[in-house]
Parts: C-alpha cells; sequence; structure tokens
C-alpha cells in the first residue's frame, strides 16, 4: 500500500530544518502542497531567518507545490492568518504537524520563570493556537490528521527540562482530549515523541549518535501517524530506525473500608496500591471516576 497525500494540503509548523524540514519535504514528495511554517528562530527562540523559504525551494524544485509562512506559533492571530492563506490559495487543510519548539535548559532552581514561560507558550500554546486555527476547517471538511510533537522527557522526566518536560506531558493531555472531540469529524489526532539529531540535539549526542538519529529516520512514523489510515490516540517514539508505542496506564488499585482511609492506611496498603500486575490502558478522563463508582457498587 502507498501512502499519498496527493490532494491534500498540509501544514508542519517549525519546518525550516531539522525533523520539520524532513516531515515536509516528504509530505510533498507523496503529493501534498505544503506550507513550510518557520519562524527562523535560533534554537532559544531569539533570531530570525529565511529557512522556511529554503525548503520552499527544495520542494519546489524536485516538482512540489509549498508556501512559506514565517508566523510565530505562540501568536494565535499569527495562526489563523498561516491558515487563511493555505485555504485562499489551496482550498483547505488536511493535515497538521506540530512540530515548532526551542529549549531552554537549566536546573528548576536555576531557571527564570521567563524562560519557563516561553518554553510552554512555544510547545503547549503554540500546539493549540495551530490546531484551533485549523480546527473549524477540519470539521467543516469532515477530515483531519493532527499530530502533535510530545517527548521522551514529557512522558519520563528529564534533568534540567522542567519547562520542556512540563510543555511536552501537556500536549499529550492536548492530544488526548482533541481526539475525542474530534471523533466524529474523522480528525485522527496522534502524537510522536522523536529522537533525532538536530540543532536542538546538537550538543547532546556524539558524532556517531547524532548521524544515526538523522531526522529521516523518524520521518516514516509521523508520515503515517498522519495519513488517511492512521490510528487515532496513539504515542509513538521514533529513532533511530527503531519504532515503539508509549501508553499512560493505570491498574485497578484497591479499596479500602471507610474506617481505614488514613495515611497511615496509604502506607500500610502501598505495595497492593502499586502492584502493577492489574495495568490497563487509560482510555480517558472520565475512567477514573467511573472504575470508583464501579468497585463501590460492587461492595
Amino acid at each position: 500500500m502507498t501512502i499519498s497525500f496527493t490532494g491534500q494540503v498540509a501544514v508542519v509548523t517549525g519546518a525550516g530544518t531539522g525533523l520539520g524540514r524532513a516531515y515536509a519535504l516528504d509530505l510533498a514528495r507523496r503529493g501534498a502542497k505544503v506550507v513550510v511554517n518557520d519562524l527562523g528562530a535560533a534554537r532559544d527562540g531569539t533570531g530570525h531567518s529565511d529557512a522556511a523559504l529554503a525548503v520552499v525551494e527544495e520542494i519546489r524544485e524536485a516538482g512540489g507545490e509549498a508556501m512559506a509562512d514565517g508566523g510565530d506559533v505562540s501568536d494565535y492571530a499569527q495562526m489563523e492568518a498561516m491558515t487563511a492563506r493555505a485555504k485562499e490559495a489551496w482550498g483547505g487543510v488536511h493535515v497538521l504537524i506540530n512540530n515548532a519548539g526551542i529549549l531552554r535548559d537549566r536546573t528548576f532552581a536555576k531557571m527564570d520563570p521567563a524562560d519557563f514561560e516561553l518554553v510552554l507558550r512555544v510547545h503547549l500554546l503554540g500546539s493549540a493556537f495551530a490546531t484551533k486555527a485549523v480546527w473549524d476547517t477540519m470539521r467543516e471538511q469532515n477530515y483531519g490528521r493532527v499530530l502533535m510533537t510530545t517527548s521522551s522527557t514529557g512522558l519520563g522526566g528529564n534533568f534540567g527540562q522542567a519547562n520542556y518536560g512540563a510543555a511536552k506531558a501537556g500536549v499529550l493531555g492536548l492530544a488526548r482530549t482533541l481526539r475525542l472531540e474530534g471523533a466524529k469529524y474523522d480528525i485522527r489526532v496522534n502524537s510522536i515523541a522523536p529522537t533525532a539529531g538536530t540543532r536542538m540535539t546538537a550538543d547532546i549526542f556524539p558524532d556517531e549518535a547524532y548521524k544515526a538519529f538523522e531526522p529521516g529516520n523518524v520521518a516514516p512514523a509521523a508520515i503515517f501517524l498522519v495519513s488517511r489510515d492512521a490510528p487515532t490516540d496513539a504515542i509513538v517514539a521514533a529513532g533511530g530506525g527503531v519504532f515503539q508505542s508509549a501508553w499512560i496506564t493505570m491498574n485497578d488499585g484497591i479499596l479500602l473500608p471507610e474506617d481505614h482511609r488514613s495515611a497511615e492506611d496509604i502506607a500500610a496498603a502501598w505495595p497492593r496500591i502499586t502492584d502493577r500486575r492489574e495495568d490497563h490502558i487509560f482510555e480517558n478522563g472520565m475512567e477514573q471516576a467511573q472504575h470508583a463508582l464501579s468497585m463501590l457498587t460492587k461492595m
């Protein structure tokens, strides 16, 4: 089966370099008309460049269609303007990959609150604003594919990245809610946790690892997750040719009697409360209350 995006319009944020560039080139090669969005900022979010224009030229030279957009994902009005340009030129938006991001790493003790806020604005609010800008269009079309970019830091934490981890965990909550709200309109929302050698990780990986984790090894997962036959609510980790699934799980837990619900009773029951043998995938936010009600009813 060949995955094609012929007749579709795709928006990729942060597409001037690295992963976003790889996504944009692959989408265009598969027939999509691509909006290459990139503010052109450095890794810490400062400065500007014409990175998006260079990617547009690559696409056009290969026979594809693309337009550059320099909008800031953390500014909703600019995301609305980007969407309006895409619709005016090509009639709709079918695919959105939220890839734009910055880093301002420091230990929490040394982190300036402004650096915490900015990273959340770009990653979390940026993903929300770009998605909100295309959401009504996707609902009207009864079709949409949205990919959020989370991270292993959002899933498991990482020293010196409290701001980034908080943002990437927030993106997961956003994705899992939007796949519920978009389901009746065939809007499917997935998340990718990439490991890639890009400017974001240039001083983290040794040279050989940097080459092994080149962005082209992540792009196949991203492309599948925004394809017509994509799943929804998937969390896929990708890097170096390794592809994994991640889940948010919850166990069955225990119901303590009314007269045994003190902090000391929790401590005594802790091994049973944390027993993972009954783990199951946590499908939606109502499950916790529904499960508790079920246990209370049985009692």
